[in-house]
């Protein structure tokens, strides 16, 4: 069954705690945590001090996707901070490895994500040193975009690759994920689906998280 993850970009940060509830109550699994910097994208979101209030309040499995430069600075902080899993994007490490053993140094599972622009192959050699590789459908930087119809060939691609040398490591994907979209990037092999507006924007989050899997 796939991982459900509430991608808190669109919860409301005046009722933060409440929001997270709901994301609970409604069955989804991670919360999901975008932290970025105004520099590695054009926007500025949260960080640290947010993620120490979110660790306080929930004990979901809480995973900060970084989408900032040179993200080994930041590795221990955030661990400390709370997070379960760490996210970087290869295009923003000039040392993948690097970031892949300070992650592990810390004792949390690691994650590594590519834009959209970003070839399959660019995470291939990574691969078997992480525990997800998250394939960004819609261009980082700000939530609420429409899902990028191409990248479910290069989820298949990295599906294909993952089979065969590592079957264990999962698929994250992020952009545009509602019910019509989940189904499509499940069948190409994505087994991690992160949504903010869909579920925060659902009259109903838990039927939302069903259509999910559904």
């Amino acid at each position: 069954m796939a991982i459900v993850s509430a991608s808190i970009l669109s919860a409301d940060l005046c009722y933060l705690g409440r929001d997270l509830q709901r994301a609970k109550d409604g069955g989804a699994d991670h919360i999901h945590f975008d932290v970025m910097d105004g520099l590695f994208v054009n926007n500025i979101s949260y960080g640290l001090p947010v993620l120490s209030c979110v660790r306080r309040y929930t004990d979901m499995f809480v995973d900060a996707h970084l989408m900032i430069v040179d993200p080994i600075r930041y590795i221990q902080r955030f661990a400390d901070a709370g997070a379960d899993n760490i996210t970087f994007h290869i295009e923003a490490a000039s040392d993948p490895d690097a970031v892949i053993g300070e992650i592990r140094r810390v004792g949390k599972k690691c994650g590594i994500a590519l834009k959209p622009g970003t070839p399959a192959e660019a995470v291939f050699p990574y691969a078997d040193k992480v525990d997800m590789i998250l394939v960004m459908t819609v261009e980082p930087g700000f939530g609420g975009q429409g899902f990028i119809e191409e990248m479910t060939d290069k989820i298949r691609e990295i599906r294909t690759y993952l089979d065969a040398h590592c079957p264990d490591v999962h698929i994250q994907v992020d952009g545009g994920i509602n019910a019509v979209t989940s189904a499509k990037v499940r069948e190409a092999g994505a087994d991690v689906l992160v949504a903010g507006s869909y579920l925060f924007g659902a009259a109903d989050m838990a039927a939302a998280v069903s259509s999910m899997r559904s």
